[in-house]
């Protein structure tokens, strides 16, 4: 169609003739400029209507979209002024633009009318053509972005053509790849020396004292007691190191984690890489894969540590493939525990990188031990209690020990260190506890009168001096279920105020559920070891943060130190039944046990108290009272 003027074209000027004429005249008279919209969306509606799917079904979207349609092109053309045709000629936008312009200018103004015509028309193209205005504006930002690029590239390196000979071929010159921040080239990892162990020379003649006598009649037990370590330390085979790297960063690479590995330190038990991703890759998306790892790598567990102190780089724990047994006496043997001068000194084991690793009793002050059957936790137990008996005698450190498990603690029985029998019996544990607790203020009170502060202070002013105190509580799980008010309260007291008394406590679950260790327990034991456990929630409810869950088990744990926030992965010691049968044997031999009146004078008090209680009750007095309050 051509527009019509009636004025200066007669019909014979227009391509359909006087059909067309007319039609182009009223069209364009009503319409204006828009005219050309119906005809091009009727193109449109025949085209799309051949293919499958199609425009039957969205007939009245379509209708309803090219009325907005003209309604909306032919208001916009009436705000123009008229730049296209003479003022003689009809208006841009027909008779109808003039109407609407006339509805929507008065109520909305210039700029309003506008920004509502403008919103009207683009919904009538949704509704009509399904046009996507972010679609739109996505590709056409792309290939303005495009343009861009390579109107940049064209100015910035042109690519310089030199002259061919006749008779040669011309010879391509390659395209130079594409550089969308390439890969670091590869460096091979810097492989760290492990921590050789490092003991004093034993003599074959004379077996090896930690200390001479320290009593007229008591002597410590010696190392000899313990296992020998008869493996030597293997040779770091960096090449399987390498190869582990090379799967460790290819791995990575495949799940969008880009980076390298800068450094391998190998340990008795994992080995740990230090992979430094790439700029942009952020941390929590590395820690998120150690599962896949595993998988990838074909090895039990893959902990991921965070960053290394000091370095951009991440620490990634993967198992070795042949672990190595931390034994106890190794431990003893090291210099950290010779040079440590506290009776309390625990020997826990090696760190990842192979170093022993001792914490002192009397700092933390207070040990909280958990993790599940089998992890390792009744083994790290007899470690500790047997680093306490290899530096101190009965004067010095007294042990009360609780089992309810009856089978772990109760082979100490007749050990002069013991104040009490080992309590078996959850109820009488209950008592010893009570008795604990006065303990502490019987000891507070000798402080007071001393005008001193501390145990140790007391110690050396005092004529008579106090030995100090650890109460061992194997499983606390059995001790809440019985009595868990009384239980939780003098453990709650203690672990509060015993420090300055000289009383320590190790509390041990294999149980580690929110009714066990309540709130109350878990803050006065800042000091916490978690072996494997099975969720994270168990990990949570004991370290506050998860990462036991992937500890290898036997021994296995992260240790929480006192005043620190992170982490750190030990592999615990190992004792055997036998080596702990010699020591108590070794110990017995030096003088049997003397147990404190005091402690079973308060748990025979507490029976009384208990039966008369019970004897003192009838069940059946609220009925007999319920009987004769009905009968008058």
């Amino acid at each position: 169609l051509v527009a019509p003027n009636p004025v200066l074209q007669q019909p014979s000027e227009n391509w359909c003739g006087s059909f067309g004429f007319y039609v182009a005249h009223y069209f364009f008279s009503f319409f204006g400029l828009t005219a050309f919209f119906p005809v091009l969306v009727l193109l449109y509606l025949c085209v799309t209507a051949m293919l499958p799917g199609s425009v039957i079904s969205r007939l009245p979207f379509v209708i309803v979209g090219i009325t907005g349609l003209l309604i909306s092109s032919s208001g916009l053309l009436a705000t123009s002024k008229q730049i296209i045709f003479p003022a003689q000629f009809v208006t841009p936008g027909g008779y109808l633009g003039e109407l609407v312009w006339n509805l929507v200018g008065p109520l909305l103004g210039r700029i309003g009318s506008i920004l509502f015509l403008v919103l009207l028309l683009i919904f009538s193209l949704m509704a009509s053509v399904r046009f996507s205005p972010i679609n739109t504006a996505g590709y056409i930002a792309s290939r303005f972005a495009s343009f861009v690029k390579i109107f940049r590239d064209k100015c910035t390196g042109p690519i310089k053509k030199t002259p061919v000979k006749r008779g040669e071929p011309a010879v391509e010159m390659p395209k130079p790849a594409p550089d969308p921040s390439p890969l670091p080239p590869p460096v091979e990892p810097l492989v760290h020396e492990p921590v050789r162990r490092q003991m004093e020379p034993e003599s074959e003649d004379k077996e090896f004292i930690l200390h001479p006598l320290t009593s007229d009649d008591y002597q410590l037990p010696s190392l000899s007691l313990l296992d020998k370590n008869e493996l030597e330390d293997r040779e770091v085979d960096k090449k399987h190191y390498y190869e582990v790297s090379k799967i460790l960063a290819a791995k990575l690479q495949d799940f969008g984690v880009r980076g390298t590995v800068e450094g391998i330190s190998p340990g008795p038990v994992v080995t740990t890489y230090e992979f430094a991703p790439a700029a942009g890759v952020k941390i929590n998306k590395i820690v998120g894969l150690s599962d896949d790892l595993a998988m990838a790598l074909r090895v039990d567990r893959v902990r991921i540590v965070g960053s290394i102190p000091g370095k951009a780089a991440l620490g990634i724990e993967i198992p070795n493939p042949v672990r190595k047994t931390v034994f106890l006496r190794d431990i003893l043997l090291s210099r950290e525990y010779r040079d440590s001068t506290s009776l309390l000194s625990l020997g826990l084991g090696l760190d990842v990188i192979g170093r022993s690793v001792i914490a002192d009793l009397s700092g933390m002050p207070h040990l909280l031990i958990a993790g599940a059957t089998g992890a390792g936790k009744s083994v790290a137990i007899n470690a500790f209690i047997a680093s306490i008996l290899f530096k101190a005698t009965p004067e010095d450190v007294r042990l009360l020990m609780i089992d309810p498990k009856r089978i772990e603690l109760s082979v100490y029985e007749g050990i002069p260190h013991l104040l009490h029998p080992v309590v078996v019996e959850p109820k009488i544990a209950s008592r010893a506890l009570l008795w604990a607790v006065r303990e502490m203020e019987r000891r507070y009170k000798l402080l007071e009168e001393l005008r001193v502060k501390s145990f140790t202070s007391y110690n050396l002013v005092a004529e008579e001096k106090l030995p100090y105190i650890v109460i061992i509580v194997d499983e606390l799980a059995d001790l809440m279920m019985v009595a868990s008010k009384d239980v939780e309260t003098s453990i709650a007291r203690l672990a509060q105020m015993a420090r300055a008394a000289g009383m320590h406590i190790i509390l041990a679950t294999q149980r580690p559920s929110v009714d066990v260790l309540t709130g109350l327990i878990k803050a006065n034991f800042p000091t916490r070891i978690s072996f494997k456990v099975s969720s994270k929630v168990d990990s949570r409810t004991i370290l506050d943060c998860s990462g036991a869950e992937h500890l290898l088990g036997m021994g296995d744990m992260l240790f929480l130190p006192p005043g620190a926030a992170k982490l750190q992965r030990i592999h615990g010691a190992f004792i055997s039944e036998q080596e702990s049968e010699r020591i108590i044997a070794f110990l017995k031999e030096q003088g049997g046990a003397e147990y404190d009146e005091s402690v079973t004078q308060v748990i025979e008090e507490s029976e009384d108290e208990s039966e008369k209680s019970t004897l003192e009750y009838d069940a059946k007095y609220d009925e007999a009272v319920a009987v004769v309050t009905e009968t008058g």
